[in-house]
């Protein structure tokens, strides 16, 4: 191809075309996927998400589970106790209410 304008452009106008070539194959490949549930972790949480404020950090999974595990989350498949939720994790260290949050809302979103 030679090195001019309209080389470039035709090469330009290649690359756009295979952008958005590959832009749709992937929407099709993910197609098929799960919308993630996005709701408000307070909602999902229930009176758990006011609890794990009053508790104090650092913290780990087994303190929680130990001070809350009775508490009930929404999950994907209905409600689980914290317990139920954390029972096939490790005994990780939380810093603060939003990391178990994040680590809750992870795992009940799986």
């Amino acid at each position: 191809m030679a090195d001019d304008k309209q080389g470039r452009d035709e090469k330009a106008d290649t690359e756009k075309r295979r952008q958005q070539e590959r832009m749709q194959e992937e929407a099709r490949t993910r197609a098929d996927e799960e919308e993630p549930v996005r709701a408000n972790a307070g909602e999902q949480l229930g009176d758990l998400d006011g609890a794990l404020e009053t508790l104090d950090y650092p913290t780990t999974t087994k303190a929680l589970v130990d001070a809350y595990g009775d508490y009930t989350i929404e999950t994907q498949g209905g409600t689980q106790s914290l317990n139920e939720v954390l029972a096939g994790t490790d005994n990780q260290r939380y810093d603060s209410p939003g990391d178990v949050r994040r680590r809750l809302l992870g795992l009940v979103h799986r």
